[in-house]
């Protein structure tokens, strides 16, 4: 058995595309900051009758993200869908007149440290198993900057430029790196945004394994 491993588990699109890849036959690792918040997950999704575990970790501490994955892949089995989709702080989305560069330290740790702190985790165990596929979930702010978010715009940019080049780089490796963008909020009433609809659409992105960017929604002009 192979891992789908989630970094920033929660309630809402977390806790669906763990159902939906745990459904396919992966054990699920959720990685989020708060046991208490995991074990009820877990127990959730134990319900549904997917293997899953809790390992704790915070996404701006590199050491417990590096630790919590070798132990996800240790007790779960090897890594293959790595889920980047924490949800960024609101205090990340200063209106850009008021953003200092010190205002910019924790937005780029979470999106761009972070994420190459995981991906460098997980890369040996792909390569070993001659696959993988590596999911970062972004808002619209990745492609469209909004004045009034600079952080997380400036620091989804960055991270947006590293997936990509992942995507260029790892592609004759057969790991897959691919983006979804999600323009506006995930709503369960929505027909492509709600939690299940991006489940199955991340799950198909992981089967399909075609082009970088995609889109939840049409972006707003």
């Amino acid at each position: 058995m192979t891992t789908f491993a989630l970094i920033g588990a929660g309630p809402g699109l977390g806790l669906a595309t763990a159902r939906r890849f745990g459904a396919a036959g992966h054990g699920v690792a959720l990685i989020s900051r708060s046991a208490g918040h995991l074990d009820a997950l877990t127990a959730e999704l134990g319900r549904d009758g997917v293997r899953a575990r809790g390992f704790p970790a915070d996404v701006l501490d590199p050491a417990s993200l590096t630790a919590a994955l070798r132990e996800a892949a240790e007790e779960l089995g090897p890594v293959e869908i790595l889920q980047y989709s924490p949800v960024p702080r609101a205090d990340f989305m200063k209106p850009v007149l008021d953003t200092t560069a010190t205002d910019l330290d924790d937005p780029l740790a979470f999106s761009v440290k972070s994420p190459v702190t995981c991906v460098n985790a997980v890369l040996p165990g792909m390569r070993a198993l001659g696959r993988g596929t590596l999911l970062f979930v972004n808002g619209g702010s990745a492609v469209q900057p909004h004045p009034e978010r600079a952080g997380t715009s400036i620091a989804f940019a960055a991270e947006s430029a590293y997936a990509r080049m992942l995507h260029d780089a790892l592609a004759g490796a057969n790991i897959h790196a691919t983006q979804l963008i999600i323009p506006g909020a995930i709503s369960p009433d929505a027909e492509h945004s709600s939690p299940g609809a991006l489940a199955e659409r991340l799950y198909t992105l992981h089967i399909e394994r075609s082009g970088f960017r995609h889109y939840a929604e049409p972006m707003p002009h």
